[in-house]
């Protein structure tokens, strides 16, 4: 049984392992998006303290992560999103290894989906790393277009490809009535 709830302080440890387990095999597939600098335990606690990091949980088990803000990075630009549209943006999503392939991370992006609505937010937005294969085929399955690519100042010499899903007008309006 799985189930997405606010993340907490009380997750840090299993967040930080989490991460000890996930960025070898990213960097193993040639996927740099994440080191050992980024994310890190104080990324994920500036997350919890703004209300704002979701975690899955299966059997109990720490099973997925993911930051759910209305921060969109300014390089969104660059494919045309306008910036002055509310949206969801998803950032540090990640899935334990044990349990890829359970819908954690389609759990979680419902979850941000859920966000939207409840907030009358039409846009959802997403960004991953161009050598991140699971994600490109992830995001078209949860509904995501590809937008175009991008760089990110933070991220320096990495390319990314961004994604946005657009919520119909009348859900969220039907969601706002409720």
């Amino acid at each position: 049984m799985m189930t997405v709830r606010i993340a907490t302080p009380a997750d840090l440890p299993a967040l930080v392992n989490l991460l000890k387990r996930v960025i070898p095999l990213m960097n193993q597939a040639g996927n740099f998006q994440w080191d050992n600098h980024y994310p890190n335990e104080t990324v994920f606690s500036l997350d919890i303290a703004k209300g704002q990091l979701w975690v899955a949980e299966i059997d109990n088990q720490l099973a997925g992560v993911a930051a759910l803000t209305e921060d969109q990075e300014p390089e969104y630009a660059q494919v045309g999103f306008d910036l002055n549209e509310r949206a969801i943006v998803t950032h540090r999503l990640a899935v334990d290894p044990a349990f890829q392939g359970q819908g954690v991370a389609l759990a979680l992006l419902a979850q941000a989906e859920q966000l939207a609505l409840e907030r009358s937010i039409r846009f959802l937005r997403i960004d991953t790393n161009s050598e991140n294969q699971i994600t490109q085929k992830l995001f078209p399955k949860a509904g995501y277009r590809y937008a175009g690519e991008i760089t990110l100042g933070f991220r320096p010499g990495l390319r990314f490809l961004a994604y946005e899903k657009q919520l119909q007008p009348d859900t969220v309006l039907l969601q706002k009535r409720e």
